[in-house]
């Protein structure tokens, strides 16, 4: 890729929150404004998630790094980001509604139907080739919400 001088899309994540589109990029959360407030939701989702038995599927993650870190780097994924800024800016009851630029990773998915079940939020995730409805920790293949 670098010989040919290809470029790999970093993730992006939009979610419009009172008429405002904020957009995330993975592993860029310090730009936000509100980058202390995600930060210590993105803490309090690891600490539910791991009390309902999350661990992270690493088997994807192909850089050279110990498993933690490999953890630590799937955590860092903008749709995530995106989540905990939807949960700590919209109405309890109010839908979590994402726009991702590239495919939803395994571990995303399940996280996201975790956190919906955890949260007792409804989350919708458009990337890249579909709509992904979580709702109760069930995905919902029928009948979902256009974004």
């Amino acid at each position: 890729m670098k010989a040919k001088v290809v470029s790999k899309l970093p993730g992006c994540s939009v979610i419009e929150v009172d008429g405002e589109v904020h957009e995330f990029f993975a592993g860029d959360d310090k730009s936000h404004p509100r980058y202390n407030e995600i930060e210590m939701m993105l803490g309090e989702i690891s600490r539910r998630l791991k009390l309902a038995g999350y661990v992270a599927n690493t088997n994807p993650v192909l850089f050279d790094i110990e498993e933690e870190e490999k953890g630590d780097a799937l955590f860092k994924h903008s749709e995530k980001f995106a989540i905990a800024f939807g949960l700590i800016s919209l109405r309890e009851g109010v839908p979590i509604r994402i726009v991702k630029n590239i495919r939803i990773c395994w571990d995303c998915h399940d996280v996201t139907k975790m956190m919906s079940k955890i949260f007792n939020r409804e989350i919708m995730v458009r990337d890249r080739n579909r709509f992904h409805h979580f709702q109760n920790g069930e995905e919902n293949k029928a009948g979902f919400t256009i974004l």
